[in-house]
């Protein structure tokens, strides 16, 4: 595969990897996680590792998003006083 579209993906996964570690909120956490998780994807099918890529598509960002999200929207705000 060309190397600047990997460097590209590395970088966006890097971006994706501190954008999820720094918001507040749960939901924007969970969907760049979900991107994290596909990107890893792309890179694994980029080195010629087609069924782990397929593999963490599905269960990475598929199943695992799903859950996540369905997880924030099941529990309720609080806020402390």
């Amino acid at each position: 595969m060309i190397w600047q579209l990997e460097l590209a993906l590395f970088v966006f996964l890097i971006i994706a990897a501190l954008v999820s570690l720094e918001v507040k909120d749960l939901l924007v956490a969970a969907v760049t996680i979900t991107i994290f998780s596909f990107t890893m994807a792309l890179l694994f099918v980029s080195m010629g590792a087609v069924d782990v890529g397929f593999t963490e598509a599905v269960v990475g960002a598929g199943i695992t998003g799903i859950i996540f999200v369905v997880a924030i929207y099941q529990t309720q705000r609080t806020t402390i006083d």
